[in-house]
């Protein structure tokens, strides 16, 4: 029996979540699974004390957008160029496979061509509140195969519009054409972009310097911001997703976006909580037994499909298997949109309650599932490598470079070309070493490879790959990834190597540093608390105006 005040039940939800919240942690399972699995006990499907509510949508609405809004806090701009072309290639190739091939097994399992539809339609979507949630958690947002899946996961809602779109014009509902609806969405589309850059360029700055003076307010009009944003983007006919993250996007070349993200991450998974208890509380359970066969066929399908499409389009890309691996995992599930999808199919007549209950049995073995593959994906990458590495291709970049090549041999091989790495390269380069630059992100390499730098495709976890340095040659191997697992298999497979150059590595801890050290790096680099050296000496240079020595004009 429901309880009888929303205080109540929300009293109940935190209450129940917390234990469930305790036994997954006991269990060492995932606490995604946990609190939907609290929205099922509360729901009416067990318990029957909770029911839908528009004041539990709208917490589980406004963490969605505080969750997407610091997702595009940590966005780099300049990131675009490198994530933007493989995102939509796969974002594009991902849904376009599902469809075809998921209406193909909709078809052979005795459903009608409109069914089938629906169905394979619902496949296609991967749930970007789940995915982000999993990719934060673990903090691999701001890794290569983060980024690229939450690329591909914004070109998967924008593809949501496009459907919900056709499926108006299916339903017969409207007089406009498809055409112009589309038109209209794209003018839209690009007014609302266009007014976020503007603002983010010449008015939000400048607002945010004023709010800065109180903490509280600035925190304030964050949240209001996102919430302002996500709302817009819903009325113009996007998701709110895609609002809050362009939210997010607008502030993320602020001075306050690490601010903002680190105040904001406790509220942003409270109100997340209620997310997956809404989620759990909307399965229906009633009809999802009879379709049991069926789901497991379409489950598996996207299970494996999914990734496998995506290994393929970004091996052709030229990435890592285990990039494309762990960005593949991503869509290994359904989301909230696929049970929305065939909910409204149902309430507008074109299929029955029966496909509804096959989506969500689909909708719990996918999400369940899946989320265990990706807060596992490292280790399943370990146990597997050597089968997917099928999805590479040869690279430009994997050559050995020996003493009878071309050009002066380097002195320096340098692994990892991101944002430390790149400036350990120039630093190297202007005090007039020849460094070799070593990455997996093709599109580092061409950029690092136009500005005359000798580079070779490489990953640092990769086992193998100091069979492909020019160790004879290279007195310095330097690696700017923080992982400690990596950088300490360098260490080793170096000196089995025989290396007899030296080795620097990095790391974000003095215990970490101690341990490399121990293992046999002659240098442990840190790049926070040495930029926290250099700030502390810049400070003390300055000295205060009045101390400073009179400017004489020039002559």
């Amino acid at each position: 029996m429901p309880l009888d005040t929303i205080f109540q039940q929300v009293a109940a939800l935190l209450a129940i979540c917390a234990v469930v919240g305790v036994l997954a942690t006991l269990l060492r399972q995932p606490l995604i699974v946990g609190f939907i699995a609290a929205g099922i006990i509360v729901g009416p499907t067990v318990l029957g004390i909770v029911e839908e509510s528009p004041e539990i949508d709208l917490l589980a609405t406004i963490g969605i957008a505080l969750l997407l809004f610091v997702v595009g806090l940590k966005l780099d701009l300049r990131l675009v160029r490198v994530v933007g072309p493989v995102a939509l290639a796969t974002g594009l190739g991902q849904v376009l496979f599902t469809s075809i091939v998921g209406f193909a097994i909709a078809l052979a399992l005795g459903m009608s061509a409109v069914t089938a539809l629906y169905v394979a339609v619902a496949l296609t979507f991967s749930s970007t509140v789940i995915i982000v949630k999993l990719l934060s958690d673990k903090d691999e947002i701001d890794e290569l195969h983060g980024r690229i899946a939450i690329g591909f996961l914004i070109v998967q809602d924008i593809v949501v519009v496009l459907v919900m779109i056709g499926l108006s014009g299916f339903a017969g509902d409207t007089d406009v054409g498809l055409a112009r609806q589309a038109l209209d969405v794209a003018l839209r589309g690009v007014a609302f972009v266009g007014g976020i850059l503007a603002l983010a360029k010449w008015v939000l700055p400048r607002l945010l310097r004023y709010l800065a003076g109180s903490a509280e307010l600035l925190v304030l009009f964050a949240i209001a911001w996102a919430v302002l944003l996500a709302s817009v983007g819903d009325l113009l006919g996007f998701s709110e997703e895609v609002g809050a993250f362009l939210a997010g996007v607008s502030l993320a070349s602020t001075p306050y976006r690490d601010a903002l993200g680190a105040r904001l991450m406790t509220l942003r998974d409270f109100l997340l909580l209620f997310f997956f208890i809404t989620l759990g509380i909307h399965l229906d359970f009633s009809q999802a037994g009879d379709q049991l066969a069926a789901a497991v066929v379409l489950s598996l399908f996207v299970l494996v499909g999914n990734p496998i499409i995506v290994m393929v389009i970004m091996g052709a890309m030229g990435y890592r298997a285990r990039v494309s691996f762990r960005a593949g995992l991503t869509v290994a599930q359904i989301s909230e949109f696929s049970l929305i999808l065939v909910s409204l199919g149902f309430a507008l007549g074109h299929i029955g309650g029966e496909t509804v209950g096959l989506v969500t049995a689909v909708g719990i073995i996918t999400i369940t599932l899946s989320t265990y593959l990706i807060s596992n994906s490292a280790w399943l990458y370990e146990r597997f490598a050597s089968l997917l590495r099928v999805f590479e291709r040869r690279h430009a970049h994997d050559v050995r470079l020996d003493a009878d090549g071309d050009g002066p041999l380097p002195d320096v091989v340098v692994l990892g070309l991101g944002r430390y790495g790149s400036h350990l390269v120039a630093a190297l380069r202007r005090a007039g070493s020849r460094p070799l630059g070593v990455d997996f992100d093709p599109r580092a390499l061409r950029h690092w490879e136009q500005r005359g730098l000798q580079v070779v495709y490489g990953d640092a976890q990769d086992p193998e790959i100091v069979s492909v340095l020019p160790l004879h040659v290279a007195e310095w191997v330097i690696s700017s990834v923080r992982d400690f697992d990596t950088n300490l298999a360098l260490v080793q497979a170096l000196e089995q190597r025989g290396y007899r150059g030296r080795v620097a590595v990095t790391a974000l801890s003095e215990d970490d540093a101690g341990a490399l050290e121990r293992a046999g790096a002659h240098a442990v680099l840190r790049p926070f608390a040495a930029a926290a050296s250099e700030a502390v000496t810049a400070l003390l240079r300055a000295r205060r105006p009045e101390d400073r020595p009179p400017r004489h004009p020039a002559t």
